[in-house]
């Protein structure tokens, strides 16, 4: 299981006197945030052209069946403990540790997902990406929509998450097809769930922080960070199902 533990930030409660207009500064801040998010895309595809490409690169972390080496091990990992220190080293960030933190995670990861391009034949990875892309694009706009109040929602979303995690853990021991089937279908609705309650997360965010450019800048990274974690798990989940094997 390729999971990611995403960053979570605590979710914002939506009074019922929020201003839910939708505004200039509010188009401009979650455009911020899609526009990262979307460079980070843009990156992580560049680097897992590069990790199973190149042949020292590719030899230094990955096997020729999709497996890994001492090093693409660690490489594998390293997000996740990047992510547990960020939990609880960034309560407060700054705007450049906020930026440094999401480029990191964000290299990390792009640099790991290589090993999917030797398991998974080429078109199957295309056409996945492109799935997922439309059903974020359908979820997240959702999230930004909808009047109903995501938050019990998203708890019990987080929850789950962590729930695929351990059963992950285990399943490297069980080595379990079964089981493996069922954390796949779970991770795709929950990461599907995710993208639209952090849409609406961020929207509410927004009007908490409005005024504060530092505290803004420091949500559009953290924000980035949210998203993307939930695509590429996401995609991972769905190429599970629909990635046609080398």
């Amino acid at each position: 299981m390729n999971d990611q533990i995403r960053f979570q930030a605590q979710a914002i409660p939506a009074g019922n006197t929020m201003d839910m207009s939708v505004d200039a500064g509010l188009r401009s801040f979650m455009l911020g945030v899609y526009n990262k998010m979307g460079l980070g895309l843009v990156l992580s595809g560049i680097l897992a052209y590069i990790t199973s490409s190149v042949p020292p690169v590719r030899d230094m972390l990955f096997t020729a069946n999709g497996g890994y080496t001492g090093a693409g091990l660690v490489l594998s990992l390293a997000p996740l403990g990047v992510l547990l220190f960020g939990m609880f080293a960034m309560r407060n960030p700054s705007k450049t540790g906020a930026n440094l933190y999401y480029w990191t995670i964000v290299t990390l990861i792009g640099a790991g997902l290589g090993v999917l391009a030797l398991r998974y034949t080429g078109q199957s990875l295309a056409s996945t990406f492109f799935i997922t892309a439309s059903a974020f694009g359908a979820l997240s706009l959702w999230g930004y929509t909808t009047k109903r109040d995501l938050t019990g929602f998203g708890t019990f979303l987080i929850m789950g998450m962590f729930g695929l995690l351990l059963a992950g853990i285990v399943n490297i021991f069980l080595q379990s097809p079964m089981l493996m089937f069922v954390i796949s279908g779970l991770g795709v609705l929950i990461f599907s769930g995710l993208i639209a309650f952090d849409t609406q997360r961020l929207k509410f965010e927004y009007y908490y922080l409005k005024g504060d450019n530092t505290a803004m800048s420091v949500a559009t990274s953290m924000g980035a960070l949210s998203l993307y974690l939930n695509f590429i798990n996401l995609f991972q989940f769905l190429l599970s199902f629909l990635g046609d094997r080398e």
